[in-house]
């Protein structure tokens, strides 16, 4: 974990223009519905979002717990402003992050940058509960007034849903991890592959499928990486051939995926596509 991973800054959002309206993603708009159902003056309501549609809130910085930005009074000064949100225990963690690794639909939605909608309900039924609910929003501001929110801890917020619409990873940042030490986490969860054991049809885990055929368990650092892959090794493959097939098989998912109505090449055509590919490899070899 670094500083930067847990300290993220976002420039300033130049006036609304043709923006459109705030929060457009569901987890956007829960964000905001926090911070107004817990909200006493919808005046201060209704300023802030105009203070935020024009622009008035400075570069904003996030961190585990806290969100900050210096907001224009329009006239009457600039304001240190905040959102304090409460970070996750460890062990709320612990069970989100389960719960995201448990299925891989949930990690590609979080890389593609979406928050589903049965990810936020699994977590909470695990008792982990991502979004703000009523009253989870703390705002602080150094301005006279002593409304909460103030029209500029408000304003703050409504900037906010659109960080959250554009990267849900912010959201997991207030509650306390950065985007690469979740990334981190999961890959460690997910690092003992489901494999077949030969035994039956059950799956099992990749260390137990080892033990039952008397064969060594691969060491945690005994791994391949191929540009953004990182696979285990493989019994009595090399690892430099295991790497390059690792690597082919997700260039070929990519094309397949790209053009789902290209022909498939046969067994032979595919060696020497191979081949062409890898003018080092094993394959290269037996057809030179």
């Amino acid at each position: 974990m670094t500083e930067d991973d847990l300290v993220r800054g976002f420039p300033a959002f130049a006036a609304a223009g043709g923006r459109g309206p705030f929060a457009r993603s569901w987890w956007g708009r829960a964000w905001v519905t926090a911070m107004e159902e817990t909200a006493l003056d919808q005046r201060q309501l209704r300023q802030g979002r105009r203070y935020a549609a024009a622009g008035l809130v400075g570069p904003i910085t996030v961190s585990p717990g806290r969100i900050a930005a210096v907001v224009d009074g329009e006239g009457d000064g600039q304001y240190r402003t905040e959102l304090r949100l409460a970070e996750l225990t460890g062990v709320e963690w612990d069970r989100f992050l389960d719960r995201v690794a448990s299925r891989a639909g949930h990690l590609a939605a979080l890389l593609d940058r979406d928050m589903p909608h049965d990810l936020v309900a699994a977590a909470d039924d695990a008792g982990v509960h991502l979004l703000p609910g009523i009253g989870d929003l703390d705002p602080e501001c150094d301005c006279p007034g002593w409304e909460l929110p103030c029209r500029h801890a408000a304003a703050l917020s409504f900037q906010v849903s659109w960080l959250l619409d554009a990267d849900p990873f912010v959201l997991l940042l207030m509650r306390g991890k950065g985007e690469r030490e979740v990334l981190d986490e999961l890959q460690r969860r997910n690092a003992p592959r489901l494999v077949r054991a030969g035994r039956g049809d059950e799956d099992v885990l990749a260390r137990e499928a080892y033990a039952r055929n008397g064969e060594p368990v691969p060491e945690v650092g005994d791994v391949v990486a191929t540009g953004r892959l990182t696979v285990p090794s493989a019994p009595g493959i090399p690892a430099e051939t295991f790497a390059m097939l690792a690597e082919n098989a997700v260039e070929a998912a990519k094309a397949m995926l790209a053009t789902p109505e290209a022909p498939r090449l046969t067994r032979a055509q595919d060696a020497v596509r191979l081949a062409a590919t890898f003018p080092g490899s094993p394959t290269a070899a037996r057809l030179d």
